[in-house]
């Protein structure tokens, strides 16, 4: 993997940890951070080595607050009518008809990548974090993480976070979250009451445990994970039927025989690991 500005990536045991640190800002995605994060998922594609990923935040505070105001919100002219977006030279149009989407390139699963991601949220995770928190495949929480989406309050709508979300939460719960800007805070235990979060922990144990899962799912056949992520969230994208008629494609690809064997061969031995309830 490349060496990162704003990223810090590790890997063992078939584990890749992403840590967003930028903890100065709350690990706000800059333009840096939009690019490295998209060269990350996509590297990922092709490393054999990996089967399990994790996103996390760096320091106590926060996961993710979205996107760096200071540097996004620099366009203004002197004039509220006008404003443009502060983007690298080269890379700003004055056409109406084209948008650079930040989730296009900070989504795990927009850019393609099928290995379960897990996110260990250690604080607050708010507004441009939705796209993230939206295309990770499930949330473990410190027990003082936050969540919460401001663009209302200021003057913005809160659009392709709410579209993303609506993936993890009721629709009433995302209407009110967005509607409500700043002003509310779904706490870590709402959050999952609400099913958003898989598991709570405080923080000193929040690595261990979610590191613990990783493995465990690392250490399965890598074409049976990822054929059950791709399933799942066809089943969650697509109507029912053809849902089930992509089933019989991917069930076809994930399906190897050396895998089938050694499985046998594990449930005919009788040894089995004691699971952990939660």
């Amino acid at each position: 993997m490349a060496d990162y500005e704003t990223l810090i990536f590790e890997a063992h045991d078939g584990v890749a940890w992403i840590t967003m640190n930028r903890p100065d800002v709350h690990n706000a995605f800059n333009h840096q951070m939009q690019r490295e994060l998209r060269d990350a998922w996509r590297s990922l594609r092709h490393n054999d080595d990996i089967h399990c990923v994790v996103l996390t935040g760096a320091g106590e505070k926060a996961f993710c607050t979205g996107i760096d105001r200071t540097e996004v919100m620099g366009g203004w002219d002197g004039d509220p009518k006008h404003w443009t977006p502060a983007v690298p030279d080269g890379e700003r149009s004055d056409s109406q008809f084209h948008f650079d989407d930040p989730g296009e390139n900070i989504g795990p699963k927009a850019n393609d990548l099928w290995k379960p991601v897990i996110a260990a949220v250690n604080g607050m995770a708010c507004g441009g974090a939705f796209y993230m928190l939206g295309e990770v495949d499930f949330v473990i929480a410190a027990d003082h993480a936050t969540f919460f989406d401001p663009h209302t309050t200021f003057g913005m709508a809160a659009v392709f976070e709410s579209m993303h979300m609506l993936q993890k939460l009721p629709f009433h719960e995302i209407m009110r979250i967005a509607l409500v800007g700043s002003s509310e805070r779904l706490s870590a235990q709402r959050a999952y009451d609400l099913g958003l979060v898989t598991e709570l922990v405080p923080l000193a144990e929040l690595h261990e445990t979610t590191d613990r899962v990783a493995r465990t799912i690392a250490a399965a056949p890598a074409a049976a994970i990822e054929g059950t992520v791709r399933a799942i969230w066809a089943a969650n994208d697509l109507n029912r039927r053809d849902a089930l008629d992509m089933g019989k494609v991917l069930i076809k690809l994930a399906t190897i025989p050396t895998n089938l064997h050694q499985g046998q061969e594990t449930f005919a031995s009788g040894k089995r690991e004691k699971p952990r309830i939660r």
